[in-house]
């Protein structure tokens, strides 16, 4: 997971689809090139099979459609891990 944030690109997939999940491929790329991203519609797929193995994006498909949808658990795990997880105290 951990691997799949350091990316710029990726982080601002993850923004965009914080904004409104359920875009297709082609919504998703429009609005990231509105936003001054160069990256081709064959480098945001690469991005988003990261981000699907990380478990922060499930794509499904419909039809001939794909729609990305954002998946927050498992950085609440790791929120959740480090806010409520145990204390180690340096003495």
């Amino acid at each position: 997971m951990y691997k799949a944030l350091a990316d710029p690109t990726r982080r601002a997939i993850l923004d965009e689809l914080q904004d409104r999940s359920g875009q297709t491929l082609f919504e998703l790329c429009a609005r990231l090139t509105g936003k001054g991203f160069t990256s081709t519609r064959q480098a945001i797929s690469q991005h988003l099979a990261v981000l699907s193995d990380a478990g922060l994006v499930v794509i499904r498909r419909e039809g001939r459609y794909v729609f990305l949808d954002l998946d927050m658990s498992p950085l609440e795990q790791i929120y959740r891990r480090w806010r409520v997880g145990p204390c180690v105290s340096d003495t």
